[in-house]
């Protein structure tokens, strides 16, 4: 595996590759990688593509300093898992880098509300910071194909409207939820659990599935108070539980009106903030 930190040396090494007519994947990291990142590797892989992966924790999209300040930092034990999958080139840029001074990275695109709900509500900030690092990194690798993973619903739906938008050339590929034995999705956040806190965690999960075995017999508005109900226990604080249309990200009031309807959850176990969702209905 390949490790790149410059932007010039990536592009001579993407170069040739290109030359030699292989597809390029890319995976975007913040790095403290585990198996839901790993599984994002392997599906790139399978797909034949050259995989390239970035670790960048971009300041941009942190609305919360505290929160940066103790995201983790793990770049040699990154580096080995991701030569345990086969990844093909680690590129781990500097802040120069991503966003040099003579470079006005900054976006003007309508997210039509998009960036404003759930996430949007609880993080101001945040998908603005998202989309402007997908989008310049995006410029970087120029990927055949940009692979991320189901449990950031929100992000992931961003990042589709912000490729349509600006036409660029990539195609989106969205991998499954990885979870843990008890139902914990996979997350970096999940190493500043205590093991008890980890254990508790799973009600989270069991949330969803709970609401999910609902949907036939209760209206969305009964089953997200339900959830908000069953998520305040001790030591959890649940932040929302929205019941959307999956494209829109807008409230779902009548199941049988929306062809694609997802849950998606954020609540806080301890001082660690965890998302989840599951995807109720997919028609589309």
């Amino acid at each position: 595996m390949e490790i790149i930190t410059t932007v010039k040396q990536l592009n001579n090494f993407l170069e040739n590759v290109r030359q030699n007519g292989q597809n390029i994947g890319f995976v975007p990291t913040m790095g403290a990688l585990h198996q839901g990142h790993l599984s994002l590797i392997k599906k790139a892989k399978t797909n034949k593509n050259f995989v390239v992966c970035s670790i960048f924790v971009n300041p941009t999209q942190f609305n919360n300093k505290t929160d940066l300040a103790k995201y983790p930092r793990t770049l040699d034990i990154d580096a080995r898992l991701l030569e345990t999958v086969k990844c093909d080139v680690l590129f781990a840029p500097s802040i120069n880098e991503v966003y040099p001074k003579n470079l006005n990275t900054s976006l003007d695109i309508n997210f039509n509300g998009l960036d404003t709900t759930m996430e949007g509500e609880f993080r101001p900030g945040h998908f603005e910071g998202m989309a402007q690092v997908v989008k310049r990194l995006l410029d970087i690798v120029k990927p055949d194909n940009l692979y991320m993973g189901q449990k950031d619903f929100q992000q992931f739906t961003i990042v589709a409207h912000m490729i349509k938008k600006l036409k660029i050339k990539t195609k989106l590929v969205v991998c499954k939820i990885l979870r843990e034995t008890n139902g914990l999705a996979m997350s970096s956040r999940n190493e500043r659990l205590t093991k008890d806190q980890r254990n508790k965690a799973s009600l989270i999960y069991k949330t969803l599935k709970s609401a999910f075995g609902k949907r036939n017999k209760l209206s969305p508005k009964e089953i997200e108070a339900k959830a908000m109900a069953t998520l305040a226990e001790p030591d959890f604080k649940p932040e929302y539980f929205r019941i959307v249309d999956g494209t829109t990200l807008k409230p779902v009031r009548d199941f049988s009106k929306h062809k694609y309807v997802v849950a998606c959850v954020a609540c806080w176990v301890g001082d660690v903030r965890l998302i989840d969702n599951k995807i109720f209905k997919n028609e589309i």
